[in-house]
């Protein structure tokens, strides 16, 4: 069964250079092993090498037997920057993206970085990336320095991702009403998850997905909480003028159309998702190489799925390949098979 891990996190080395070079919100540090540190408002990554060192991933996949990963940018974003920063910061990571695609291996696809604090910057971004990289899609954050993703005027962004049938993954970011949770790496751990819930759920009901119908809505971490909320969701469409002002169906009929990654290892949590939304629309995912990231987590949660083999590696491989148009799986599984020993 060929895997395509879906959610996990690159920052090209030319990224970090541009942000150790200054005229950035930013703080670069360095840790005692000698890894960065990327400091910024309420959060700071620890950037290992497999964050920043394209070769050592592609050996850690042959180690885990992973086919292709779907590689994305994380947190902090180019949206914290200046607008005219992050116009340059997105072009230069989706160019090292395009150039991470295009390596003989074949193991990368990507989801292109937009700068998202200017919308129409972000929309011409996008036709670039789709148009001229190559690249399915973009991530968006879940919302954008405290504006939601629902906010009209994201709207021209919309407009030329409808057109072009892009694929949007909406990755969490610093929680609003963050002061909460603060202790215990509560941010990650429990805001991080809400506030994928709350975009998604705001965008269903303003009516974005009904207006936009072919953007593929791809949420992370298993879709925070909209599985087991969706009912609830759907009891307000039924009880509140207001929710069914800008959308014709129950809520859980859109979501049912998003697709949810597996970046929540407990099988439980995956069959409730089944459940939900179908085999056909869960997507292998692993989160590596944060902390809380696992290759073998991923795996290890997909496989004790008491599903059928079919279901089963379209959520492996399957369904993102048939999402984001990658039609050489079966042959770079045969290319890509686990070595007898490598770098974990």
């Amino acid at each position: 069964m060929p895997v395509i891990d879906f959610h996990n996190h690159y920052y090209p080395p030319a990224y970090l250079d541009a942000l150790r070079s200054g005229g950035t919100s930013v703080t670069v540090g360095i840790d005692k092993e000698g890894n960065p540190l990327l400091y910024y408002p309420g959060d700071y990554n620890v950037v290992v090498p497999g964050h920043r060192d394209i070769e050592y991933r592609e050996q850690v996949l042959a180690e885990h037997g992973v086919d292709r990963q779907v590689v994305t940018l994380t947190t902090p974003g180019t949206h914290v920057e200046t607008p005219e920063r992050a116009v340059e910061l997105a072009r230069l990571v989706n160019d090292e993206f395009a150039q991470a695609v295009a390596r003989p291996a074949g193991r990368f696809s990507a989801l292109a970085t937009l700068p998202l604090n200017d919308p129409l910057a972000s929309a011409k971004e996008l036709e670039r990336a789709m148009k001229k990289l190559g690249l399915p899609g973009a991530m968006l954050f879940s919302n954008v320095n405290g504006v939601p993703l629902a906010d009209r005027r994201f709207w021209p962004l919309y407009e030329v991702a409808n057109d072009m049938g892009a694929v949007f993954f909406i990755h969490p970011n610093h929680p609003i009403s963050v002061e909460a949770m603060t202790e215990f790496w509560l941010m990650p751990l429990v805001g991080f998850l809400m506030d994928t819930t709350l975009a998604a759920a705001h965008l269903v009901f303003a009516g974005v997905p009904e207006r936009f119908p072919r953007i593929r809505w791809v949420l992370g971490h298993l879709g925070g909480a909209i599985p087991y909320l969706a009912e609830r969701l759907d009891r307000g469409f039924r009880a509140f003028r207001e929710c069914r002002e800008h959308i014709t169906r129950p809520p859980s009929e859109y979501l049912k159309a998003f697709y949810f990654d597996t970046v929540n290892f407990d099988p439980d949590a995956q069959k409730m998702a089944i459940a939900f939304a179908g085999a056909d629309h869960i997507l292998a995912g692993s989160d590596y190489p944060h902390q809380i990231g696992s290759i073998p987590l991923m795996l290890e949660s997909i496989r004790s799925l008491e599903i059928d083999d079919t279901a089963k590696a379209g959520i492996l491989g399957g369904n993102a390949a048939t999402l984001l148009g990658i039609r050489d799986l079966e042959a770079s599984a045969g290319v890509h098979a686990r070595p007898q020993s490598g770098r974990a």
